[in-house]
């Protein structure tokens, strides 16, 4: 398939928390020697994060959604391996069930120095992780026109990616915490629409100039052009306890960009909404996740996410025959059916103190359900 002429592309980015298999909780300062395990085995596929605690993975480009799979499971695995191997063990969870974010230690690093020098507790506070993907567009002007319209999907894809139902032992109430957590830092949420690459550019050189930013790294909008590559990089998600639950998100994600090129190649655009409109539909995803009602703002009416979720399957069924993912797509039913990974954690929590757990006992619970369910199949 081509998207804009080109070799179809698509990478995902995936962030862990490390933890210790005996208390359950984050492990604050892991052994030196577990990075460098990870870097002998997949060099410049793994990095450190902000926090000691967490480690980054990243595919290279891939040029089919089977490829995609096979990459990251062989990412997780391995990082699960080796630090089983140090006695570690890593939970993908975008927050910790009871984790205090005081007592965690930044990763000595001169960008991440600046950060948590700029910004203060904002930015230690972020003991969150979360799933990147990138789509490949080599043309800007067309990046920046899918951006604008995709926006309106990005609440429908959250929702489907749920993982932070707690934060420091609570349930908060809300199946994505890890949003609310990320709100407090600048330069966050849905970005602005732009009228072509050159306009985007005009506004990210006007905060390169004052001295707010040094580069297109540090805005950090649920969608975004990628500083780094020629993709739109989406960063909305949480991360996916269940690796085959990120590779139906990603294989959706391709699917609506590609959707949303075809009819643009039509010449049919997909209606945009303002700012305000779209931030109702993040906090529905945030808040309720697929439990909830987003907004049909065509129809004017708040549907039953099931029932927006085959509208998209419909939209797309085209482009996943084309991407050679309709089976990656179709299983968005089973996420439906059997709950994101936030359902699962609080089911979890509940089943345990039913059971006669402490508050204690329960979220200890949670976290060893989060490391199986972490490790691929």
């Amino acid at each position: 398939m081509n998207l804009d002429g080109s070799e179809f592309t698509i990478g995902m980015e995936e962030e862990y928390l490390l933890v210790d298999p005996e208390t359950r909780d984050l492990m604050i300062e892991p052994p030196p020697a577990f990075l460098k395990a990870c870097e002998d085995e997949l060099g410049g596929r793994v990095s450190p994060e902000f926090m000691q605690c967490q480690i980054e993975v990243g595919t290279p480009v891939c040029r089919s959604i089977a490829e995609l799979r096979r990459e990251i499971v062989a990412l997780r695995d391995t990082v699960c391996s080796v630090s089983q191997a140090h006695g570690l063990a890593v939970i993908a969870a975008s927050t910790h069930p009871f984790a205090c974010w005081r007592p965690q230690r930044p990763t000595v690093n001169p960008r991440y120095d600046k950060l948590a020098a700029e910004m203060g507790t904002p930015v230690r506070r972020l003991l969150i992780s979360a799933m990147h993907m990138h789509v490949g567009i080599e043309d800007p002007n067309l990046r920046i026109d899918l951006m604008n319209q995709v926006r309106y999907f990005l609440p429908h894809l959250l929702s489907l990616t749920t993982s932070s139902p707690f934060w420091r032992g609570q349930d908060t109430g809300l199946k994505s915490y890890r949003l609310a957590v990320f709100n407090e830092m600048p330069r966050n949420g849905t970005p602005e629409q732009f009228v072509s690459y050159g306009e985007y550019e005009q506004h990210l050189q006007a905060l390169i100039d004052v001295g707010a930013i040094e580069d297109g790294t540090k805005l950090w909008w649920d969608i975004r052009p990628s500083a780094r590559f020629p993709t739109l990089e989406m960063r909305i998600c949480d991360i996916c306890t269940s690796v085959e639950d990120g590779i139906t998100v990603a294989a959706l994600y391709a699917c609506i960009l590609r959707m949303l090129w075809r009819l643009k190649r039509d010449n049919v655009q997909w209606r945009r909404y303002k700012t305000m409109l779209l931030n109702e539909n993040r906090w529905r995803a945030m808040r309720y996740g697929i439990d909830g009602r987003l907004i049909d703002f065509g129809r004017r009416q708040s549907i039953a996410f099931p029932e927006l979720m085959e509208e998209i399957l419909d939209l797309t069924e085209k482009d996943a025959e084309a991407l050679d993912c309709v089976a990656e797509v179709r299983r968005a039913r089973e996420i439906l059916s059997r709950g994101t990974s936030a359902h699962q954690q609080v089911a979890t929590y509940e089943r345990a103190l039913a059971d006669g757990a402490t508050e204690s006992e329960a979220q200890q619970a949670v976290v060893d359900w989060l490391i199986r369910a972490s490790r691929p199949e």
